[in-house]
C-alpha cells in the first residue's frame, strides 16, 4: 500500500480493487451522490476504481483512497484528476466523503493536503474545483482551502460552479 499523503488524522493512498466495498458505500449511496445524475451501480464502482488506477499510471496522481489513521478505514476519496471543465481539460481537486463522516472536517483536511501536494509536486499554474451550483458544501470546502469563485457554466440543463486557486496566490500565502 503506497501512502501518497498523510495529515494529522488521515492518509491518502492509491486505490485498488480491494476497495470496491468501501467505495461502494460512498458512490452507490443515493444521499451521498444526490448532486450526481444517479448513484453508481456495482459495475460503475469497478469502472471508478479502474479509472483511478489508470490515472495513477498515466499521470502519477488521481483520486486516492481517503483513510482514517486510527483504524485504516476508507471513508472517501480525494485527489487530483484531469477533468473537462467547460470545454478545457484542467486539474481538479475532487473529494467524496461517506455520508456518516460528513461535517467532521475530513474533506477540508484532505483537500488542503492535496492542494499542497499538487503545487509542490506538479507544474500546475492553477488548481480547480467544480460541482453543481447547488452543492454548497462542496464549493464551501473549496473556498476553505483558498479557492475562489471563477465562473458558472451549464451542461445539459445543470449549472456548475467553478472555483480556482492559482499557484502564485498559493505561493504567496505559504511563503514559497
Amino acid at each position: 500500500m503506497k501512502k501518497m499523503i498523510e495529515t494529522e488524522r488521515l492518509y491518502l493512498r492509491e486505490m485498488n480493487c480491494s476497495d470496491h466495498e468501501a467505495l461502494g458505500k460512498i458512490i452507490s449511496d443515493p444521499v451521498n451522490m444526490s448532486f450526481y445524475e444517479k448513484p453508481y451501480d456495482e459495475k460503475g464502482v469497478d469502472r471508478w476504481i479502474e479509472w483511478c488506477m489508470n490515472s495513477y499510471r498515466e499521470n502519477g496522481f488521481g483520486l486516492w483512497a481517503l483513510c482514517l489513521k486510527e483504524n485504516d478505514e476508507m471513508i472517501g476519496d480525494c485527489g487530483i484528476s484531469m477533468q473537462n471543465i467547460d470545454g478545457e481539460i484542467l486539474p481538479e481537486i475532487g473529494f467524496h466523503i461517506r455520508y456518516d463522516m460528513h461535517n467532521k472536517g475530513y474533506g477540508h483536511e484532505a483537500a488542503l493536503a492535496v492542494r499542497d501536494w499538487g503545487f509542490n509536486n506538479k507544474d500546475f499554474p492553477a488548481l480547480y474545483s467544480y460541482c453543481t451550483s447547488d452543492n454548497v458544501a462542496s464549493y464551501k470546502t473549496a473556498e476553505s482551502i483558498g479557492m475562489h469563485y471563477l465562473k458558472e457554466f451549464e451542461t445539459d440543463g445543470v449549472m456548475h460552479r467553478v472555483s480556482i486557486i492559482r499557484k502564485e496566490d498559493w505561493s504567496s500565502r505559504n511563503g514559497k
